[in-house]
């Protein structure tokens, strides 16, 4: 599977265009780890806390997203693109989202 966030894959012609691919995941921290990240916010500089929690949850949509376009018999995912926003306090979304694409050899 090639995955790229540009709108083409250089050397291949896209054949087929199968649809818009999406993954997401919905993400709070636990009280512990707001505790922390108030304390890391108040002397300043990155909280790590949120760094993690933000990465494992890119990580999962990601996964969540190839897998769709897997499902769909894809050769590639094009325009890779994330989004992140807070669907309540202290709970965000990450959706991971692509066009899944059959290539074929050749230039566009």
């Amino acid at each position: 599977m090639i995955e790229t966030t540009t709108d083409f894959v250089p050397g291949m012609k896209i054949s087929k265009i199968l649809g818009v691919v999406r993954g997401n995941t919905i993400r709070s921290r636990g009280v512990g780890g707001h505790i922390i990240a108030g304390l890391e916010s108040i002397v300043g500089g990155e909280i790590s806390a949120y760094v993690v929690a933000l990465n494992e949850a890119r990580t999962e949509a990601y996964a969540k997203m190839i897998k769709e376009a897997e499902k769909l018999g894809a050769d590639a995912v094009i325009n890779i693109r994330f989004v992140t926003s807070e669907v309540m306090p202290q709970a965000a979304e990450m959706l991971a989202y692509g066009t899944a694409v059959k290539l074929s050899s050749g230039e566009a």
